[in-house]
């Protein structure tokens, strides 16, 4: 059993059955029904929160057991969600084929994280957009939850690196927030958050 079915066999939601404050935020630049993938969603909050605003969801995760609580989740929630069990390190979305990732506290290690960042960014159609939160090296202060391993973490600098050619970016951040998400994450905590949207296709000139 790997770490997360390990976490994801608890009792209960690790990180409740609400979505991610921030999330909730942005989600209001998409026009429902998108298409929209959620990349290391766990136990679904984030991916029944999105279907339940009238959206097409599909949760990707390497743990099963994550899955199984968010199939069960949508089911309590009356929402239609797509699952897919699939490690990031080497899977990738059709290309163009969504109009939004979400990454919320998707935490990759410095080794694959770039590659899996990119392979999702070509899975958004034109000006389709990227939603991500996750923990800061700062956060290694705080005790509100998050990978102990700084190559885990992410700065703003980064993720402007990862998507760079691919994404534009439209905020690009760092700073204190509260959490308050299921035992998982809760109190002061230091965040990056990053959104891009996908560059239009380059218009050959006309001669």
């Amino acid at each position: 059993m790997n770490f997360w079915d390990q976490r994801f066999a608890e009792p209960g939601y690790k990180y409740g059955t609400e979505p991610n404050a921030f999330l909730r935020e942005q989600a209001a630049r998409l026009s429902a029904p998108a298409d929209v993938l959620v990349p290391g969603d766990g136990e679904g909050r984030n991916g029944v929160w999105l279907a339940q605003q009238g959206h097409r969801v599909t949760s990707v995760d390497s743990s099963a057991v994550g899955l199984e609580k968010a199939r069960a989740l949508a089911r309590r929630e009356g929402v239609a969600l797509v699952t897919e069990l699939a490690d990031l390190s080497d899977w990738s979305p059709a290309p163009a084929s969504v109009n939004a990732v979400a990454l919320i506290y998707t935490h990759l290690p410095s080794g694959i994280r770039a590659g899996a960042h990119r392979r999702l960014a070509t899975g958004l159609k034109p000006g389709g957009w990227l939603l991500l939160e996750a923990f800061h090296p700062a956060q290694l202060a705080h005790g509100s939850g998050g990978p102990k391993d700084a190559d885990m973490l992410y700065t703003p600098e980064q993720l402007d690196a990862d998507f760079a050619g691919l994404l534009t970016p439209v905020l690009s951040w760092h700073g204190e927030t509260i959490l308050a998400e299921g035992p998982g994450h809760q109190g002061l905590a230091h965040v990056t958050r990053w959104v891009g949207r996908r560059n239009p296709p380059a218009i050959a000139a006309a001669h």
